[in-house]
């Protein structure tokens, strides 16, 4: 089990940003922008999901998970309310947040759906944002530029990569099959990254920034260049596709070292 605690990061996101708050690139910025304004639904979701799959555990197996939910509520709770804020920034630069409202219109087909899937759902999204966490982790000067911003995506990096067994180990107390597993993984990808390309091309278009040289030049070496993300992420998504997986196979260190070495950023909620 995982002993989260929830952080309140002690930045100031009433301040608005640069358009291309992202080290003056646009590709980039645009990317991170369509991934923030995904977040506060889907992290919604998975909070629904791990509430809902917990309360559908037998009474023997719920203590197991209490206080490891109530930390992952917690924390995915505060990564809702920031990048709401984040979000309210890129509403009046002019972009338009079409992921969210088709996400919602998805996931009402799961209301009549057991709980247990809408788990195996925020696992295999979980393992998206863990593998994500650990790249910038690894590349952070990629978020290069204003330090407020930086310091937000880290603190909720090393958080993902915090919690990235709790949605997994719970769908498996819910007696989840590996069949299930990597069904919805494979879903979740399909889904995933064609609502990242969408948003990504309408935030680059309505920035004026599609059609440049320089945009794609940036994403050609930002996605496959030496430390490419989709190169280096690839391999650790694969892996999820192992009947012996668990998201603890993957290293955390990145995360945990980054939390004690930026203490003073944040303060411990409940402290």
């Amino acid at each position: 089990m995982t002993d989260l605690v929830v952080r309140r990061l002690l930045i100031d996101l009433e301040k608005p940003f640069a358009r291309h708050w992202c080290g003056g690139d646009a590709f980039r910025t645009a990317l991170f922008n369509a991934l923030s304004m995904s977040f506060p639904v889907g992290e919604q979701f998975f909070i629904d999901s791990v509430r809902n799959g917990y309360k559908s555990l037998p009474e023997e197996k719920q203590e197991r998970f209490r206080k490891e939910v109530q930390g992952f509520v917690g924390q995915e709770a505060t990564h809702r309310r920031l990048h709401s804020l984040f979000n309210g920034h890129l509403e009046k630069q002019g972009l338009v947040n079409d992921w969210a409202p088709r996400a919602q219109k998805r996931l009402k087909l799961l209301d009549s759906v057991e709980y247990r899937h809408w788990v195996a759902i925020t696992a295999a999204n979980e393992h998206f944002t863990a593998i994500l966490a650990d790249w910038l982790l690894r590349n952070h000067d990629v978020l290069d530029g204003d330090p407020r911003l930086k310091t937000m995506w880290l603190w909720h990096s090393a958080e993902e990569s915090e919690h990235k067994s709790t949605a997994f180990d719970l769908y498996q107390a819910l007696g989840g099959d590996y069949e299930w597993r990597v069904t919805w993984m494979r879903r979740v990808t399909t889904i995933f990254l064609g609502d990242t390309i969408r948003q990504t091309i309408s935030n680059l278009r309505r920035d004026g920034s599609l059609w440049k040289w320089s945009t794609w030049k940036s994403a050609a070496g930002f996605l496959f260049g030496k430390r490419g993300l989709v190169r280096e992420t690839y391999g650790p998504w694969r892996e999820y596709f192992r009947k012996d997986f668990h998201p603890a196979q993957q290293d955390s260190g990145l995360s945990s070292r980054w939390l004690a070495e930026n203490a003073d950023q944040y303060n411990l909620v409940g402290a």
